[in-house]
């Protein structure tokens, strides 16, 4: 069989999709729209905008696409799935209704409170009772406590308050309209204690399958300290993920939340990301994302050994079960370069030197940058992603940070502890 596969989305993440598909002997033709200068060295890059849902069916249906895979969380929490599949294309992806699982805090947590699936404590606040908020954090008087708004916010909508006045001043965030549609509904979760994990799987609806787990560095200073962001740099494997923990995952977290899909109707088929939090009771969910995580997936998708486009028409067809994830044995760190300011303002448009110095064992993900008279500019807030693997963890991180000092740009700014909480876990 021979496919030919637009891949929706123009970030790292993106890059890192094309570049896995790419691979695959069941490709014939790789789009991307609207993609980025990464993509473009695997694949057509195509002018089309991911809220003009009639746009790309056109192209769908006069390239003769085959699969369409998105990318990024935004057109699949709109429906575009729904909107597709209902002209007759294929689409690897969940549906507008099991997307609401990263769409909506609120809907994700009620879903899991009923289904009991270990999250954190909750309660929910519509924008007419946002007045109710501190007081109700007041009473509680546990800090911290965590501040979410309810649907998409780009990974920024998410708050962990150490103080009432912490409180006080977010509440004027949200209640300035901050963060828009997103924030009509605020939750107000229990913080919970430990340490954050990452795992990925892959449904077709009825049978899930662990892809590979990484760890997250949300934070945009080293320490943990500072905004947080869309994600500064990951790692896999996550060693506070051990064997035990992941079977605990599977059986308490992930096959619960297929089988209660299935039973309300909506099933959920693609990437679900778990976020976790490995806390002293075991394994909670932070949350659900409804596609492969942004860095997590720049650091895991060269560590699959499997076809990825194999495993995601197998899903498409319903028989995933006949197929084998397959995993290499290395660590990988990936570090994001970024703007200066990030996720605040930034400053676009700044020369990028030094990726022709850079090793042939280290893979470049473009995650915002443009060409412009021949050079290369960046173009967004996280700019490019530098991954590299090594036999032990603390070989791909010094690997890993090698290659991103021959790389600069003006105001360019890292995360120089990438992946060293897990080094604690191999001291003697």
């Amino acid at each position: 069989m021979s496919l030919n596969v637009l891949l929706l989305g123009s970030g790292g993440r993106e890059h890192a999709l094309a570049w896995k598909i790419k691979q695959s002997e069941m490709l014939a033709d790789l789009y991307v729209a609207p993609g980025n200068p990464g993509t473009a060295q695997v694949a057509d890059n195509v002018d089309l905008s991911l809220d003009d849902f009639e746009e790309i069916q056109s192209f769908i249906e006069t390239n003769d696409i085959d699969l369409t895979v998105v990318g990024p969380e935004k057109p699949l929490v709109n429906g575009i799935v729904d909107f597709l599949e209902g002209n007759g294309h294929h689409v690897f992806g969940p549906s507008k209704s099991a997307a609401r699982l990263e769409g909506s805090k609120s809907f994700a947590n009620a879903f899991m409170k009923q289904n009991n699936i270990p999250t954190a404590e909750y309660t929910t606040f519509g924008r007419d009772e946002f007045d109710d908020v501190l007081p109700h954090v007041k009473d509680r008087n546990k800090y911290p406590v965590v501040l979410k708004a309810d649907g998409l916010a780009g990974g920024k909508g998410v708050f962990v308050c150490e103080t009432e006045e912490d409180v006080r001043q977010q509440m004027q965030r949200f209640q300035k309209g901050k963060f828009g549609k997103a924030a009509k509904t605020l939750v107000v979760e229990e913080f919970l204690k430990g340490e954050e994990a990452s795992v990925f799987v892959i449904s077709d609806g009825e049978t899930a399958k662990m892809i590979h787990n990484a760890q997250d560095h949300k934070r945009a200073n080293d320490g943990d300290t500072g905004p947080n962001t869309g994600g500064m740099g990951a790692y896999c494997p996550a060693p506070v993920l051990t064997n035990e923990q992941l079977h605990r995952v599977e059986k308490e977290i992930v096959l619960p939340t297929i089988s209660a899909m299935v039973l309300d109707k909506q099933p959920y088929k693609g990437i679900l990301y778990c976020g976790l939090m490995i806390t002293e009771e075991g394994p909670k969910v932070v949350e659900f994302n409804c596609r492969f995580g942004d860095p997590e997936g720049q650091a895991i998708l060269p560590s699959l050994e499997s076809d990825l486009l194999e495993l995601m028409w197998a899903t498409i067809e319903g028989n995933l079960y006949e197929k084998e994830i397959r995993i290499d044995n290395k660590y990988r760190c990936c570090v994001v370069l970024a703007s200066g300011g990030y996720p605040q303002s930034y400053k676009t448009g700044k020369i990028i030197t030094g990726l022709d110095d850079v090793s042939d064992d280290a893979i470049i993900f473009h995650a915002g940058t443009r060409y412009e008279d021949g050079q290369l500019l960046t173009d967004g807030g996280r700019v490019l992603n530098v991954v590299c693997a090594g036999e032990r963890l603390e070989d791909a991180i010094r690997n890993t940070y090698k290659e991103v000092k021959k790389i600069s740009f003006s105001d360019m700014h890292y995360r120089s502890d990438i992946g060293v909480k897990g080094l604690a876990y191999f001291e003697d």
